[in-house]
């Protein structure tokens, strides 16, 4: 028994969670076991391209670390190394959970990890070795693409399928999010590469396609993964139902409807039609709908219980999370306003603002449900909750020390930029002080997922003395566990 555990949103017996568990132990593993790597490589090029922003003379003898291939080495290792990968496997679990079957065909699925893996490395390395696209997201050279689109194309198969045979009853909220997101994301890929990589359409219309792209592919394919863990695990580690059934329909079709329209907000002041970007600005603002109606029904599912944050390292990473989104989600909305854009465009805010969503929100809520996750793969608890603390705060105060600074130097940076009287190089001053704390927060980023690999690689080999419970921070006083 567990004390995580919670009436689950699907009534599934002890003995059914068992076999779905046991059927989706090796797909599973497999994509996060690949993600952890990716993390720690990305998170490494990361720090070290960030440190090149105040010392460029680093590693500017190596053609192939410097700051022009580290940075779009590690933002597509990230995105589809870490993230992707990470948000694939929490997909699986969470689809074969709450379709109330065990996972099917899943030599299909280990093979779509494999493919996955080598699409990445190949895109990795030919972006490290000159290679790259030179399109935001899309780095990637033309011959790595096409293998994760077919490893993908596994996936989304699957997907469609495991919901094909779905025991009848409810399709609960997450499954919403998580058939959405794995039908959209090769709709975004397949166009954006058909449109900027092997058939290239000419101009100012590939500003335009690439923005579609890189906003969605937060906004449309993460966002749902991460909302969709959330919405399964905090039910299910406090033990009671989501607040509103009613709030979750406004969310998700409000979400649907207008998330996909909001990136042209980025190319205020460019040389777009006027119509394109002030759909884009109202979509934007459209958006306080579901992320409003997110936020209510988390904390109201949550009030009453936010005791449980003291002890459940789930619970913890998953609603700094669900905080994390709603932020991201507002101030993206508010960044779309053109008075405002006009000072924060071109500079360090943005970049914060794309940790605030990728790392504060989505990196934080995948922690979460792997930690719940990985115990009832391999039958085994995490070794240490002291080290779990340790993760957690170190990550934490890191990705709250690079948002701010980043935030704060570039809004300085854009107030200098605007000043007529003012040359870039004033700019330039202005934010660097706030650049080398972003490069000390990468210290504690990439300590705290040090911490959490080996973790991870002790969970698989069942390192350490076998625990009787699993791993929390306290003891949780007059907690009455349910059954699992």
């Amino acid at each position: 028994m567990h004390v995580e555990s919670a009436i689950a949103p699907n009534h599934l017996t002890v003995q059914e969670r068992a076999e779905i568990d046991a059927s989706t132990r090796l797909p599973v593993l497999v994509f996060f076991g690949s993600a952890v790597f990716w993390l720690l490589v990305g998170s490494l090029l990361g720090l070290v391209a960030a440190w090149q922003m105040t010392h460029p003379a680093l590693l500017d003898q190596m053609a192939w670390f410097t700051f022009g291939r580290l940075r779009p080495a590690h933002l597509n290792t990230v995105a589809y190394g870490w993230a992707s990968a990470a948000g694939i496997g929490v997909g699986l679990w969470l689809m074969a959970r709450l379709c109330r079957i065990p996972l099917v065909h899943s030599k299909l699925l280990v093979s779509a990890a494999i493919f996955w893996n080598i699409g990445v490395l190949v895109g990795v390395l030919g972006i490290l070795a000159g290679d790259s696209q030179s399109i935001e997201w899309l780095e990637f050279p033309g011959y790595a693409t096409p293998i994760l689109f077919i490893a993908y194309a596994f996936v989304g198969i699957w997907a469609i399928i495991m919901f094909r045979y779905r025991k009848p009853g409810h399709v609960y909220v997450s499954q919403w999010y998580l058939l959405a997101a794995f039908l959209w994301f090769p709709w975004l890929y397949a166009t954006a590469n058909i449109l900027l990589i092997w058939q290239p359409i000419q101009g100012s219309a590939q500003g335009a396609v690439n923005w579609w792209f890189a906003h969605n592919i937060v906004g449309l394919w993460f966002t749902p993964i991460g909302l969709a863990s959330a919405f399964y695990m905090i039910p299910k580690v406090i033990g009671r139902p989501i607040h509103s059934y009613a709030l979750s329909v406004i969310g998700f079709w409000s979400f649907a409807l207008f998330c996909s329209w909001t990136g042209m907000s980025h190319l205020i002041g460019g040389p777009f039609p006027a119509w394109m970007v002030s759909v884009s600005v109202a979509t934007s603002a459209m958006m306080f709908i579901p992320v409003v109606a997110v936020a209510i029904n988390y904390h109201m599912t949550m009030r009453g219980n936010f005791d449980a944050l003291k002890w459940s390292p789930t619970l913890r990473f998953t609603v700094f999370g669900a905080m994390a989104y709603t932020v991201a989600s507002l101030e993206g909305a508010l960044m779309a306003i053109p008075s405002l854009n006009t000072i924060t465009h071109f500079t360090d805010y943005t970049i914060g603002h794309a940790h605030l969503g990728l790392y504060a929100f989505f990196t934080m809520i995948m922690f979460g449900a792997m930690y719940y996750i990985v115990p009832r793969l391999t039958g085994w608890e995490w070794p240490s909750s002291a080290a779990i603390r340790w993760h957690f705060w170190l990550v934490a105060t890191g990705i709250v020390l690079m948002i701010v600074s980043l935030s704060i130097g570039g809004v300085l940076q854009g107030l200098a930029q605007y000043d007529p009287q003012s040359t870039f190089k004033t700019s330039l001053d202005y934010v660097t002080p706030f650049r080398w704390v972003r490069g000390i927060s990468g210290f504690l980023l990439l300590a705290g997922q040090t911490i959490f690999a080996a973790l991870f690689l002790a969970m698989l080999l069942k390192i350490g003395r076998r625990r009787e419970g699993p791993a929390l921070f306290v003891a949780p006083d007059a907690v009455n566990a349910p059954a699992q």
